[in-house]
């Protein structure tokens, strides 16, 4: 079978491969599946209470940050999994720093949501 190696055509099939790690990572991963949950909640938010442009923006930066550093920690896990299955004080610390990744970003995703509903709510 010859290889298509053109460059509209890598690129779709890099878009395929994108989406199809989307879907995985949201229909296989509890903590994605709470995160995009918690994504989709927020953007109702967005609409029912009529957030500004720039308040938009930051919100949808922060959940890409939550789901993308969330994306890159299961990636981590899994690898690490992979190469030592059993548990390794190495290799715990290194799932420890990846957690601790998506810990800043779910920090500084609550700090926009809370900057942004809070004075909507009180």
């Amino acid at each position: 079978m010859k290889q298509d190696n053109s460059f509209f055509t890598g690129r779709l099939k890099s878009v395929v491969y994108a989406f199809k790690g989307a879907y995985k990572l949201i229909t296989t991963e509890h903590s994605v599946m709470i995160q995009f949950s918690l994504a989709v909640l927020v953007t109702l938010a967005g609409f029912y209470f009529r957030i500004s442009q720039v308040e938009w923006l930051v919100q949808t930066l922060a959940i890409g940050l939550v789901l993308s550093i969330e994306g890159l920690n299961t990636a981590v896990e899994k690898i690490a999994d992979f190469i030592h299955p059993d548990y390794h004080q190495k290799i715990g610390f290194i799932k420890d720093i990846a957690a601790g990744a998506v810990f800043f970003a779910a920090l500084a995703a609550i700090a926009v949501g809370l900057i942004i509903y809070l004075p909507r709510i009180i």
